[in-house]
Formats: C-alpha cells, structure tokens, sequence
C-alpha cells in the first residue's frame, strides 16, 4: 500500500482538533525527513473507512504508516508521542482555493491569480505558488492538509494544482498538476436599467462572444491534436508547438476535468449542454442554483463545488437560509458535492462549526468522499485504515 510521505503525514494527523489552546504565529518550517520510527499512541482515531479506535496507535517509519490499530508492539528505537485525550483525523481538503497566489488583496504585486488575456489554458498555478505565504501555515494551522490553487480571469483561466501545505518549493508542495482546467462561464441573464445602458442587444453580443471564445477554443485545440497526430504521414507537413493547445490534450482525452464557474441556473445549464456537446468531465463551481437541477446534473454525472454559504440570498423572493443549504439539498438529491469556505465572515473566530453542531456520520462521510476524490485524481493519498504489523 502506497501512503503519503512524512510532511504530508503531519499534516494529516491532527491531533490537537480538540484542544482549546492557542499558540503564537511563527514562520513556516517545513518538517525534515523522517530519520527514524514514531509512535503516535492512545489517541482516539477516526479512520473514516471504519469505526473509530479507542485508545488508538499510528506508527511511521520513513514517511509511510507502519501500522494502526490497537495494543500494537513498538518497535525498538521508536519515539513515543502519548497522545491521550486526543482525536486524531485525517486533515481536510480546500478544493477551490488562491493560496501562494494571492497574499494581500489590496496590494496588487502580491496578487498572482489573474494573467494577462482571455484564452490560457497553458497557465500553471503550480508555477506561480509562493512557498513563503503566510497564508499557507495560517491555513494549516487551521486543519486542511490540501488544497488546490487555481488561477482566474479570463475566459479559459488555466490549471489549477493539487498543493500539501507543506515544502521548501513550490515542486516539493506540488502533489498533482494539472488537476483540472478552470474555465469562467458568461451570464446567461439579460438585465435592464434604467439608463438602458448597456443595451439589451450589447448584452446579448457581448455573451455571444464569451460563448464563441470558449467554443473556438475548444475547436482549435482538436483541430491542433488533429494535426499534430497526422504528422508521421507522408506529405503531412510540421506544425509548430502551440503551449495553449498542448495544455488542453489531458482534457480533451478525458483525463483532466473542466471545473466551470457558474452560479445561476441558466449558466448551469448552457455549461452542461456545452460539456455534453464537447465530451468532456464537467465539475460545476459556485453553483447556487444546482440544486434546481438536480435531475440534469445526475443525469450527466456532474458533480458541483459548493461556494460561499456564509451569506445573504441572491434574490428578494428566496428564504433567508438558501445559501445555507444548498450542500444539504445537494446531498439529498444524490449530488456529489464539495464545498469551500473562500470567504469572510464576522462568525470566523467563533465555533459556528465546532463538532457538536455537526451531524457526525454526515461529516464522516463527507470527509469520506473527499479522500476518495483524491485518491481517484492521485494514488500517491491512502485512506487511513488499519492494518496489522508485519
């Protein structure tokens, strides 16, 4: 069995998620490699795939879980760390994220997200992830493990990076690249105002143009695939190497996904129709009104990224709790959803999510369909599981 090296196993073993003590900022350590074996022992671990272990033991050696389960020999020279009164979870997953792109908001030489143009899928997040943000042991700190960087702007944004918060550089912290490719999907509403500006008609070329970008994308990168694959022929003449293109191949054969950022349900619905068209894996992002199509997303196996749930309704005539749950009426209707919390809010600092308020089996699951996600994208994760000593 495969398992994930030691910086990412710190980083998975929260052991302090019920601890109320607080601690001082510090600068960002990556950990060290693993010089000799560990023993994590009588902590009460949630394995996710099976039932919890009471007074449980994890032991490590050079990077991979040696084993985990109850009673278990240590072996000689091993470092004992007593982890009593603890629970031990695998860290979480942020699956929409700018971290290392973006650091202050406000300052626009920190902001790295946005490149320049309309059309670029050959942009790399992974390339662009400043190792030094504080940002990252701050995200840390406050349990995710991973998380995917993806950049913005534009009509094809880029490839976003599947990132362990934890590493020297940005190749050490790179855990899966590409992992999808993000494309920003137009209004589909026609708005009026009292200025009457911009006109109907101007709306209307306008989300013309954004849907004929994205499509002629789309068509060059095949008709480039096309003719780069006909080139062994006899007469078939060199083409030149187009980056653009070449990024887009993994999706076009059907090994990375599009995650398209849409919110309301006429967008939902044109970025399906244009997935089915194109034959390509869709992930639906922001998604407030997905769960008025449920029927449409089951149907095309889409699955959808929950945005902000923090917030006010997007209409007059909705209840108060709308956005609240959305990943609730997802999960009734069969969806497969992720959500992420990329937002602000006055109840950050307070315990709006704290374990007691949280359904423990949904969140089991939850976390659950998480490391599955991942596994499927990168078999370098393992899920937590016992597993006898040898």
């Amino acid at each position: 069995m495969r398992t994930p090296g030691f910086f990412f196993l710190l980083l998975t073993l929260c052991l302090v998620v019920t601890t109320h003590r607080r601690s001082d900022a510090s600068e960002q350590i990556p950990a060290k490699k693993q010089d000799h074996p560990i023993a994590i022992t009588n902590a009460t671990i949630h394995p996710v795939t099976g039932p919890d272990i009471v007074n449980g033991t994890i032991v490590f050696e050079a990077g991979k879980i040696t084993a985990l389960g109850t009673n278990l020999p240590i072996p000689p020279g091993t470092e004992t760390i007593d982890a009593t009164g603890t629970h031990i979870y695998p860290g979480l997953i942020s699956p929409d994220t700018y971290i290392g792109l973006t650091e202050i908001g406000a300052v626009r030489a920190s902001n790295d997200r946005n490149e320049v143009g309309r059309i670029n899928p050959n942009v790399r997040a992974e390339v662009a992830v400043n190792p030094e943000s504080e940002v990252i042991p701050v995200t840390r700190a406050n349990g995710i493990a991973l998380a995917v960087s993806s950049p913005a702007g534009g009509a094809i944004s880029g490839t976003g990076a599947i990132l362990m918060l934890d590493g020297w550089t940005w190749e050490e912290m790179t855990l899966k690249a590409p992992c999808a490719l993000y494309v920003n999907w137009p209004s589909m509403t026609i708005t009026k105002s009292l200025s009457g500006k911009p006109t109907e008609e101007e709306q209307r070329k306008k989300r013309q143009e954004a849907l004929d970008e994205i499509a002629n994308a789309f068509s060059d990168a095949r008709a480039y695939v096309q003719a780069k694959s006909a080139e062994e022929a006899k007469g078939i003449p060199y083409h030149d190497v187009d980056a653009r293109w070449e990024a887009m191949i993994p999706v076009l054969e059907g090994k990375v996904p599009v995650v398209v950022r849409a919110t309301e349900m006429h967008q939902i619905e044109a970025a399906v129709a244009w997935a089915a068209q194109e034959r390509i894996r869709l992930i639906i992002s922001g998604g407030y009104d997905a769960w008025r199509l449920t029927d449409l997303l089951k149907k095309h196996n889409v699955a959808v990224l929950a945005g902000a749930i923090h917030r006010l309704p997007s209409r007059r005539f909705e209840e108060y709790d709308e956005p609240f749950v959305l990943p609730a009426k997802l999960h009734a209707a069969g969806i497969p959803f992720l959500y992420f919390g990329v937002e602000n809010h006055t109840d950050y600092h307070r315990p709006t999510d704290d374990f007691e308020r949280i359904e423990p089996r949904f969140f089991m699951a939850a976390v659950g369909t998480l490391i599955g996600a991942v596994r499927g994208m990168d078999r370098a994760l393992d899920r937590v599981v016992p597993r006898r000593p040898r």
